[in-house]
């Protein structure tokens, strides 16, 4: 494929969105995946936005996804949450594992790898989850309970994953593991349809509902050396030293505000569908909360933006303070932007006809993702630059 660029990838996402607004109220209604989204994905080349355009893929850079990312949760939160589990893979092997130290065997061995992981999706349309958390640990690199042992051809994957996004709609969950007596954690593609795979749990939460993020239990799944999607060692090295992927969650919350900000546009100036009161664009105290979630969006993409477009390997602290300020920025003031919206649509904005009520939802659950949270991120501004 061609190299795109960052427009034309976005301008594909935003010929969807009426698409999606339309279907955000089913999928949040049943808590179902957006299935129908992510055929459309499939079907306009999108899957393949953050692989590179050597295997097939449109080239987007990290800085391209994020705005892409951003466009998507714009018109559904859920399914910005979902497109980013698959895309984070696609990053991890292809951009950030090209910043890598590797010796001359393993780059040769991961370029056959990914080589296959892409031609799977470019050409199958697989998706892939990237199930990490399990419940134990606030961080993404401090030990993991999921063992992968070796066997004759690859290893028995054992282990459950919690808030395992995409689950029944993946065709590969992408887990983080060890093997007894390593050190290193090792990133597999468990096969969905494995042997020993099973997805439990019921799913019914506040909001982001169309992530089905159920629970991923692995027992003694088989899982091949071909799916190993980055060498021994490699995600370790990632995570400390290109961090800037724990960020790649925001893009969706971010896009999310923006949503709430175009819905609250649309009611303030009595063009909402299905809105009962006419325009009340007129009144001082709702132009006033209205300037208040303008400049807090603003804030918000500012931040995420120099975050994203300055992240280099090997970040100081001082670049840490502000990729943690950008998620702590992005994650709270979603919330407070759905709560301003709400005080400034007044009563209607709690019927479930109108999108408002279920944004507010969504926005409420950004500050809780790890494992760059908020509370995670609060603590490590709060030591930084006070201690060697």
């Amino acid at each position: 494929m061609a190299e795109v660029t960052r427009d034309e990838m976005v301008g594909l996402v935003r010929a969807m969105g009426p698409a999606m607004r339309e279907r955000a109220v089913k999928y949040d209604l049943e808590a179902s995946f957006p299935h129908e989204n992510f055929a459309d994905f499939r079907a306009n080349g999108l899957l393949s936005v953050s692989i590179p355009s050597r295997y097939g893929g449109m080239g987007a850079s990290y800085a391209d996804y994020v705005r892409v990312s951003e466009e998507v949760g714009r018109h559904c939160g859920a399914t910005g949450l979902t497109f980013n589990m698959h895309n984070a893979t696609m990053l991890w092997c292809g951009q950030v594992s090209d910043l890598l130290d590797m010796t001359p065997e393993q780059r040769e061995r991961h370029e056959e790898t990914r080589t296959a992981m892409y031609r799977g999706v470019v050409e199958r349309g697989d998706i892939h989850s990237q199930p990490f958390s399990e419940g134990l640990a606030p961080g993404a690199t401090a030990g993991v309970a999921t063992k992968a042992v070796p066997v004759d051809g690859g290893w028995l994957v054992t282990g459950r994953k919690i808030f395992a996004s995409l689950s029944g709609a993946a065709t590969f969950y992408n887990v983080t593991c060890q093997v007894p007596g390593e050190d290193e954690i090792r990133l597999l593609g468990v096969p969905s349809d494995g042997q020993g795979v099973e997805i439990v749990d019921d799913w019914d939460p506040l909001g982001m509902r169309g992530t089905v993020s159920r629970t991923l239990l692995m027992k003694d799944v088989f899982v091949p050396h071909s799916n190993e999607w980055m060498p021994a060692g490699m995600y370790n090295q990632a995570a400390n030293r290109y961090p800037w992927l724990f960020l790649s969650l925001c893009p969706s919350y971010l896009g999310l505000t923006g949503g709430i900000i175009d819905a609250t546009r649309l009611y303030l100036r009595g063009e909402m569908p299905g809105q009962v009161a006419g325009s009340r664009r007129d009144h001082p105290i709702k132009q006033v909360g209205w300037a208040q979630m303008q400049l807090q969006h603003e804030q918000s993409r500012a931040m995420m933006y120099r975050a994203v477009d300055e992240a280099t390997i090997d970040p100081s602290e001082d670049d840490l303070v502000r990729g943690w300020a950008a998620a702590i920025t992005v994650m709270e003031h979603a919330a407070a932007v759905a709560s301003l919206s709400i005080k400034v649509c007044g009563g209607q904005s709690m019927q479930k006809n109108l999108p408002l009520e279920r944004m507010y939802r969504d926005a409420r659950l950004g500050s809780t993702m790890l494992p760059w949270s908020a509370e995670v991120c609060t603590e490590r501004l709060g030591r930084a630059r006070l201690f060697d």
